[in-house]
């Protein structure tokens, strides 16, 4: 029986892969925990809420956590520059550019993955075979997102620039629809897309960013936040319960994709190739120098390309307190 693509409106960007640009927020009306400290968390559908209660560590909270729904990561980093979010989850490439724009963020924690679900995908009918074919052809891709910086840097991998290709910013539901009906030859995305693409026999992966792209998500905090004894002490305790439960997805691995499934609307074996191929291989990390190196390449790349308004000096925007006793963040990810 052939598959079919579950609606555009149903593939949403999820808490470990929200990297796409634009988009509004959602408060939401669920609160864990107890006591006089409300930590702010910024979410997405199928993220950081969603892992710990599968993974039981919202019970025993000494201080409440207040959830916000957002619907990617650069939405999230305003709304943590304006002080309405303490913390949230973002992918590799958000930071640099709230940044750019000289926000008021700070990365505290971090997480290395496989990139073997961040792709440019192609039609399964397309003749090409390489990133070095994509020269004069149209690419869709997330502006800002950690798919658009992938897309650069396979690019530069095989002598190519940018400007080489006929770039369309499209989010990612858009891009869906674009790619599916042959407006455009190529879409540079991350999972759970690729998986459901692949899932449903409609595309096949021309290059992943294994290699060219760091493999990074972070949790990124206000500096008000970090201020306050209390709220920093919430934020140390938040941090390690979602090691716990990052860390629990590798040996529950259907069961996480059930939960996946099911909060984000995701037809089931699409969960479980996303949480296979991408999910279940993120490790904590600390926050360090070669992070932060590999960071500011990134924010190098986009600053030459003029796509961020000045150089940014990634070094000011971490926080590495709550590292502990963490590996490197260079540590291989699982397989």
């Amino acid at each position: 029986m052939r598959r079919r693509l579950v609606p555009a409106a149903l593939l949403l960007p999820l808490a470990l892969l929200f990297t796409a640009c634009g988009g509004n927020s959602t408060a939401s009306t669920d609160t864990d925990g107890a006591g006089p400290v409300t930590l702010d968390v910024g979410d997405q559908k199928g993220g950081s809420e969603a892992i710990l209660r599968a993974a039981g560590e919202l019970e025993n909270l000494h201080y409440r956590i207040k959830w916000s729904t957002f619907t990617s990561g650069p939405p999230l980093l305003e709304a943590v520059d304006a002080k309405a979010v303490d913390i949230g989850g973002v992918g590799n490439t958000p930071p640099v550019f709230a940044a750019g724009a000289g926000s008021q963020i700070t990365v505290v924690a971090a997480w290395h993955g496989t990139s073997k679900g961040d792709t440019i995908l192609v039609p399964k009918s397309s003749r090409l075979t390489g990133p070095e074919q994509l020269k004069g052809r149209s690419v869709a891709v997330a502006q800002g997102s950690s798919a658009h910086y992938q897309l650069v840097a396979s690019l530069r991998a095989v002598g190519l620039r940018l400007s080489d290709v006929k770039v369309t910013y499209l989010q990612p539901a858009d891009a869906l629809a674009a790619f599916t009906s042959g407006k455009v030859d190529a879409w540079a995305v991350w999972d759970p897309y690729t998986s459901q693409i692949l899932q449903a026999g409609r595309g096949r992966v021309l290059t992943t960013g294994e290699g060219v792209t760091n493999g990074l998500t972070f949790q990124v905090a206000s500096p008000a936040a970090l201020r306050d004894p209390e709220k920093a002490a919430a934020v140390k305790d938040y941090l390690a319960r979602l090691r716990r439960a990052t860390a629990w997805v590798n040996g529950h691995q259907k069961e996480w994709a059930a939960v996946w499934a099911k909060d984000t609307g995701l037809p089931y074996e699409v969960a479980l190739a996303s949480v296979r191929r991408t999910n279940s291989t993120r490790v904590a990390v600390a926050v360090d120098k070669p992070l932060v190196a590999s960071e500011q390449r990134i924010a190098d790349t986009f600053a030459e390309l003029r796509l961020i308004p000045r150089k940014v000096d990634f070094a000011g925007f971490v926080d590495s307190r709550y590292n502990g006793g963490l590996p490197p963040s260079t540590t291989p990810a699982r397989h």
